[in-house]
């Protein structure tokens, strides 16, 4: 138990003995002077019923402010909620955003890498025809110049062969 809270229960149980024991004299009639009336009635009685609406009124207001209180509480975790919720569909909307703009990268890296993969074949072609028309330049001057040698080589033969 919390201590005010036994504070609070030990003086109401130190106001109902002190009004167990003198009950008697709660009763005795006093005469009461109200301000436009005199009245004879228990002075101790009359003093109770006070306590006893004074307690009445501060429990209402207990009531009412905790009733507040709890209807404030309600209203800032709803807005809580409201917020949370927005917040998780801000986040949701980002992710799929993100989730676009990764796919429309990823899809411009596979057109840009078939692009260069394009370039890479035409430049590969390009070389391999190069190539080739050197190799067949090379060769057609090898050829050449193996024929003229073998002209030549026939030449000096041949007047070897016809003193034969």
């Amino acid at each position: 138990m919390k201590i005010r809270t036994l504070l609070l229960v030990l003086f109401i149980l130190f106001i109902a003995g002190f009004v167990a024991l003198n009950f008697e004299q709660i009763l005795q009639p006093t005469a009461l002077n109200f301000g436009f009336t005199e009245v004879l009635a228990p002075l101790g009685l009359v003093l109770l019923g006070m306590l006893a609406l004074v307690l009445v009124v501060f429990l209402a207001a207990l009531v009412y402010y905790q009733t507040l209180h709890l209807m404030e509480v309600r209203r800032i975790t709803r807005e809580a909620t409201e917020q949370r919720h927005l917040a998780d569909k801000a986040e949701a909307s980002r992710f799929t955003e993100l989730r676009q703009y990764l796919q429309t990268e990823q899809l411009a890296t596979v057109a840009r890498e078939r692009e260069l993969a394009d370039k890479l074949q035409l430049k590969m072609d390009q070389m391999q025809a190069a190539l080739t028309q050197v190799i067949e330049q090379t060769s057609n001057g090898l050829n050449a110049s193996v024929g003229e040698l073998e002209d030549r080589l026939e030449r000096q033969f041949q007047p070897r062969n016809d003193r034969l």
